[in-house]
């Protein structure tokens, strides 16, 4: 199995993910990993493109109300139960450190483990 597959867990809280430039809603976080993610979003995303992304951040993470990163599309496709959504991979690009503590402590309390056999059609992060 593949690093990113096995270090990749499904998102357990709604995490709303903004676009820096515009505070426009891209999507909602739906698994992580500690090299990305993969978000549902109502729109399609274009592909191999880098985006200033903004998570705000609950109380337990971090004093600071959000993280700023900058992350590339990599792949874009139908959600394969709700036509009317999105699945989007997104990897980080570049992400300060302090940002980046945030993240992994988001990964850590809110990513939950996936078993072996909850293996679905959008079980990967990258194509």
């Amino acid at each position: 199995m593949e690093r990113r597959n096995k270090d990749r867990r499904d998102f357990s809280y709604y995490m709303r993910v903004m676009n820096e430039n515009t505070g426009e809603l891209v999507g909602h976080m739906a698994d992580i990993s500690l090299g990305g993610f993969r978000l549902e979003s109502q729109k399609p995303i274009s592909k191999n493109t880098e985006y200033p992304l903004r998570i705000e951040l609950s109380s337990d993470i971090s004093d600071k109300p959000f993280i700023v990163f900058i992350a590339s599309s990599k792949w874009c496709q139908p959600h394969f139960i709700d036509t009317s959504l999105y699945n989007v991979g997104f990897q980080i690009v570049n992400m300060n450190s302090e940002d980046r503590k945030s993240f992994d402590k988001i990964y850590d309390l809110y990513g939950s483990q996936k078993s072996e056999n909850n293996i679905s059609k959008a079980d990967y992060l990258w194509k």
